[in-house]
């Protein structure tokens, strides 16, 4: 038996060390720093910063020798002396009709487009943890109510089987009181349920080891996401000034102009330009000359190239202005189920919640007592037990459809 003890007190202990308090800062700033997505990501920055890098570098200059491998009227090897003959000579590709200027563009519009996919990886993620954080917080609370009014009417219960086997009361009361256990310990296995995956996406998303325990101000919170800091017609300027969904496919419409352009400027020919030296081979001694080559552009114009650039332009053109209505869908559908979320919460009194609490205290002080009845504590038990879910859920909603506008938007409303 003490043994039994030891084990149970141990496993206590290991929950409870493995239990965090932690506030939505904690977590955010977990986010940043542990999360994988987030990590792999920045590497991708890098990679496009780096392209910029290349897209600045010229084509190396190329140099040609020509030297003489035998001298048959001389019958000499290698003549490369002062009555021999050696060529030397560089050329540089000189590229023309903005060809480089136009890749530099493209590679820098490709870095922007790779921080702005960080922050809508950041944003994306941060929307989800948000909902979590909040959703376990609540769920929580209401997993704590159930387990009091289960311990309590199990405490009940075990002095109701004592009478029944007396035959005090009738077996039937013990049986209704286990129901009402049972619908209670049903309810709680459903929020558990719901509740797990919540807090395996908190672990997942803050790479934080253990049982998170969301803290908040929750009488602040909820009176925060209640009031309208922001007027309706102002979400949608917002959303587009910082949403990064909605960046990037204004930020694919740029690069796609760029590109473009670009190929527009591949069908201009370059120029190769270079200086040549020659011993003896030419019209004159020791002659230096300079030499230019350009391709004649009779049969390869780009023309393929350009049309499939123009028509990935119509294409993001296209992406951008599904993006743009998306955005506005988003943002009204987001608005009006806050209004109703806000209304629902502003109908909750912070008195009436009390008052709620109260009676439940009296009730059960007066069911100990046998003031009343069996089916009147049994039928309040019920009653209060749906109110206390509902009036958490009612918070949780509120709150999460507020971070949802929240996320749209990119801002911090509430």
């Amino acid at each position: 038996m003490k043994i039994k003890c030891l084990i149970v007190a141990f496993f206590c202990f290991g929950i409870a060390v493995a239990q965090q308090n932690f506030t939505l800062k904690d977590c955010d700033d977990a986010l940043q720093k542990n999360n994988l997505q987030l990590l792999a990501q920045q590497y991708n920055i890098s990679a496009a910063q780096a392209g910029i890098i290349q897209a600045k570098i010229w084509e190396q200059p190329v140099v040609t020798a020509d030297v003489n491998a035998y001298n048959p009227e001389a019958r000499r090897y290698f003549d490369i002396g002062t009555n021999g003959q050696k060529f030397f000579a560089v050329e540089q590709l000189i590229y023309l009709g903005g060809k480089k200027k136009n890749e530099i563009r493209f590679a820098k519009t490709n870095a922007e487009i790779a921080g702005l996919q960080f922050e809508e990886l950041l944003f994306n993620l941060k929307g989800q943890l948000h909902r979590s954080f909040y959703s376990v917080y609540f769920d929580n609370k209401k997993i704590a109510a159930i387990e009091l009014q289960i311990s309590q009417i199990e405490a009940l219960l075990k002095s109701y089987e004592v009478q029944a086997d007396k035959g005090n009361i009738p077996l039937g009361d013990v049986v209704r009181l286990q129901s009402l256990v049972l619908n209670l310990k049903n309810d709680r296995i459903e929020i558990i349920r719901n509740n797990t995956s919540e807090r395996q996406n908190l672990n997942f998303l803050t790479g934080i080891d253990g049982i998170i325990t969301p803290s908040i101000n929750e009488k602040e919170i909820v009176q925060n996401f209640k009031t309208e800091k922001f007027k309706k017609d102002e979400l949608l300027a917002l959303a587009k000034e910082k949403n990064p969904e909605f960046l990037i496919a204004q930020k694919n419409i740029e690069a796609q102009q760029i590109a473009v352009k670009w190929q527009k400027a591949l069908s201009v020919p370059d120029i190769t330009a270079g200086m040549a030296y020659d011993q003896n081979s030419g019209a004159f001694h020791d002659q230096v000359n300079v030499t230019l080559g350009i391709p004649l552009p009779l049969w390869n114009k780009n023309k393929g190239n350009i049309k499939i650039a123009e028509a990935q332009l119509g294409e993001t053109k296209a992406k951008a202005e599904f993006q743009s209505n998306l955005l506005k869908s988003n943002i009204e559908s987001a608005y009006n189920i806050w209004k109703i979320q806000q209304s629902e919460s502003e109908n909750l009194k912070e008195s009436a919640c009390q008052n709620l609490e109260t009676v439940y205290k009296g009730v059960l002080f007066n069911f100990q007592k046998r003031n009343i009845s069996l089916f009147e504590f049994t039928d309040f038990m019920e009653s209060y037990n749906q109110s206390n879910l509902q009036i958490n859920e009612i918070y949780k909603q509120l709150i999460l459809s507020g971070e949802t506008l929240n996320h749209i938007t990119n801002t911090n409303l509430f």
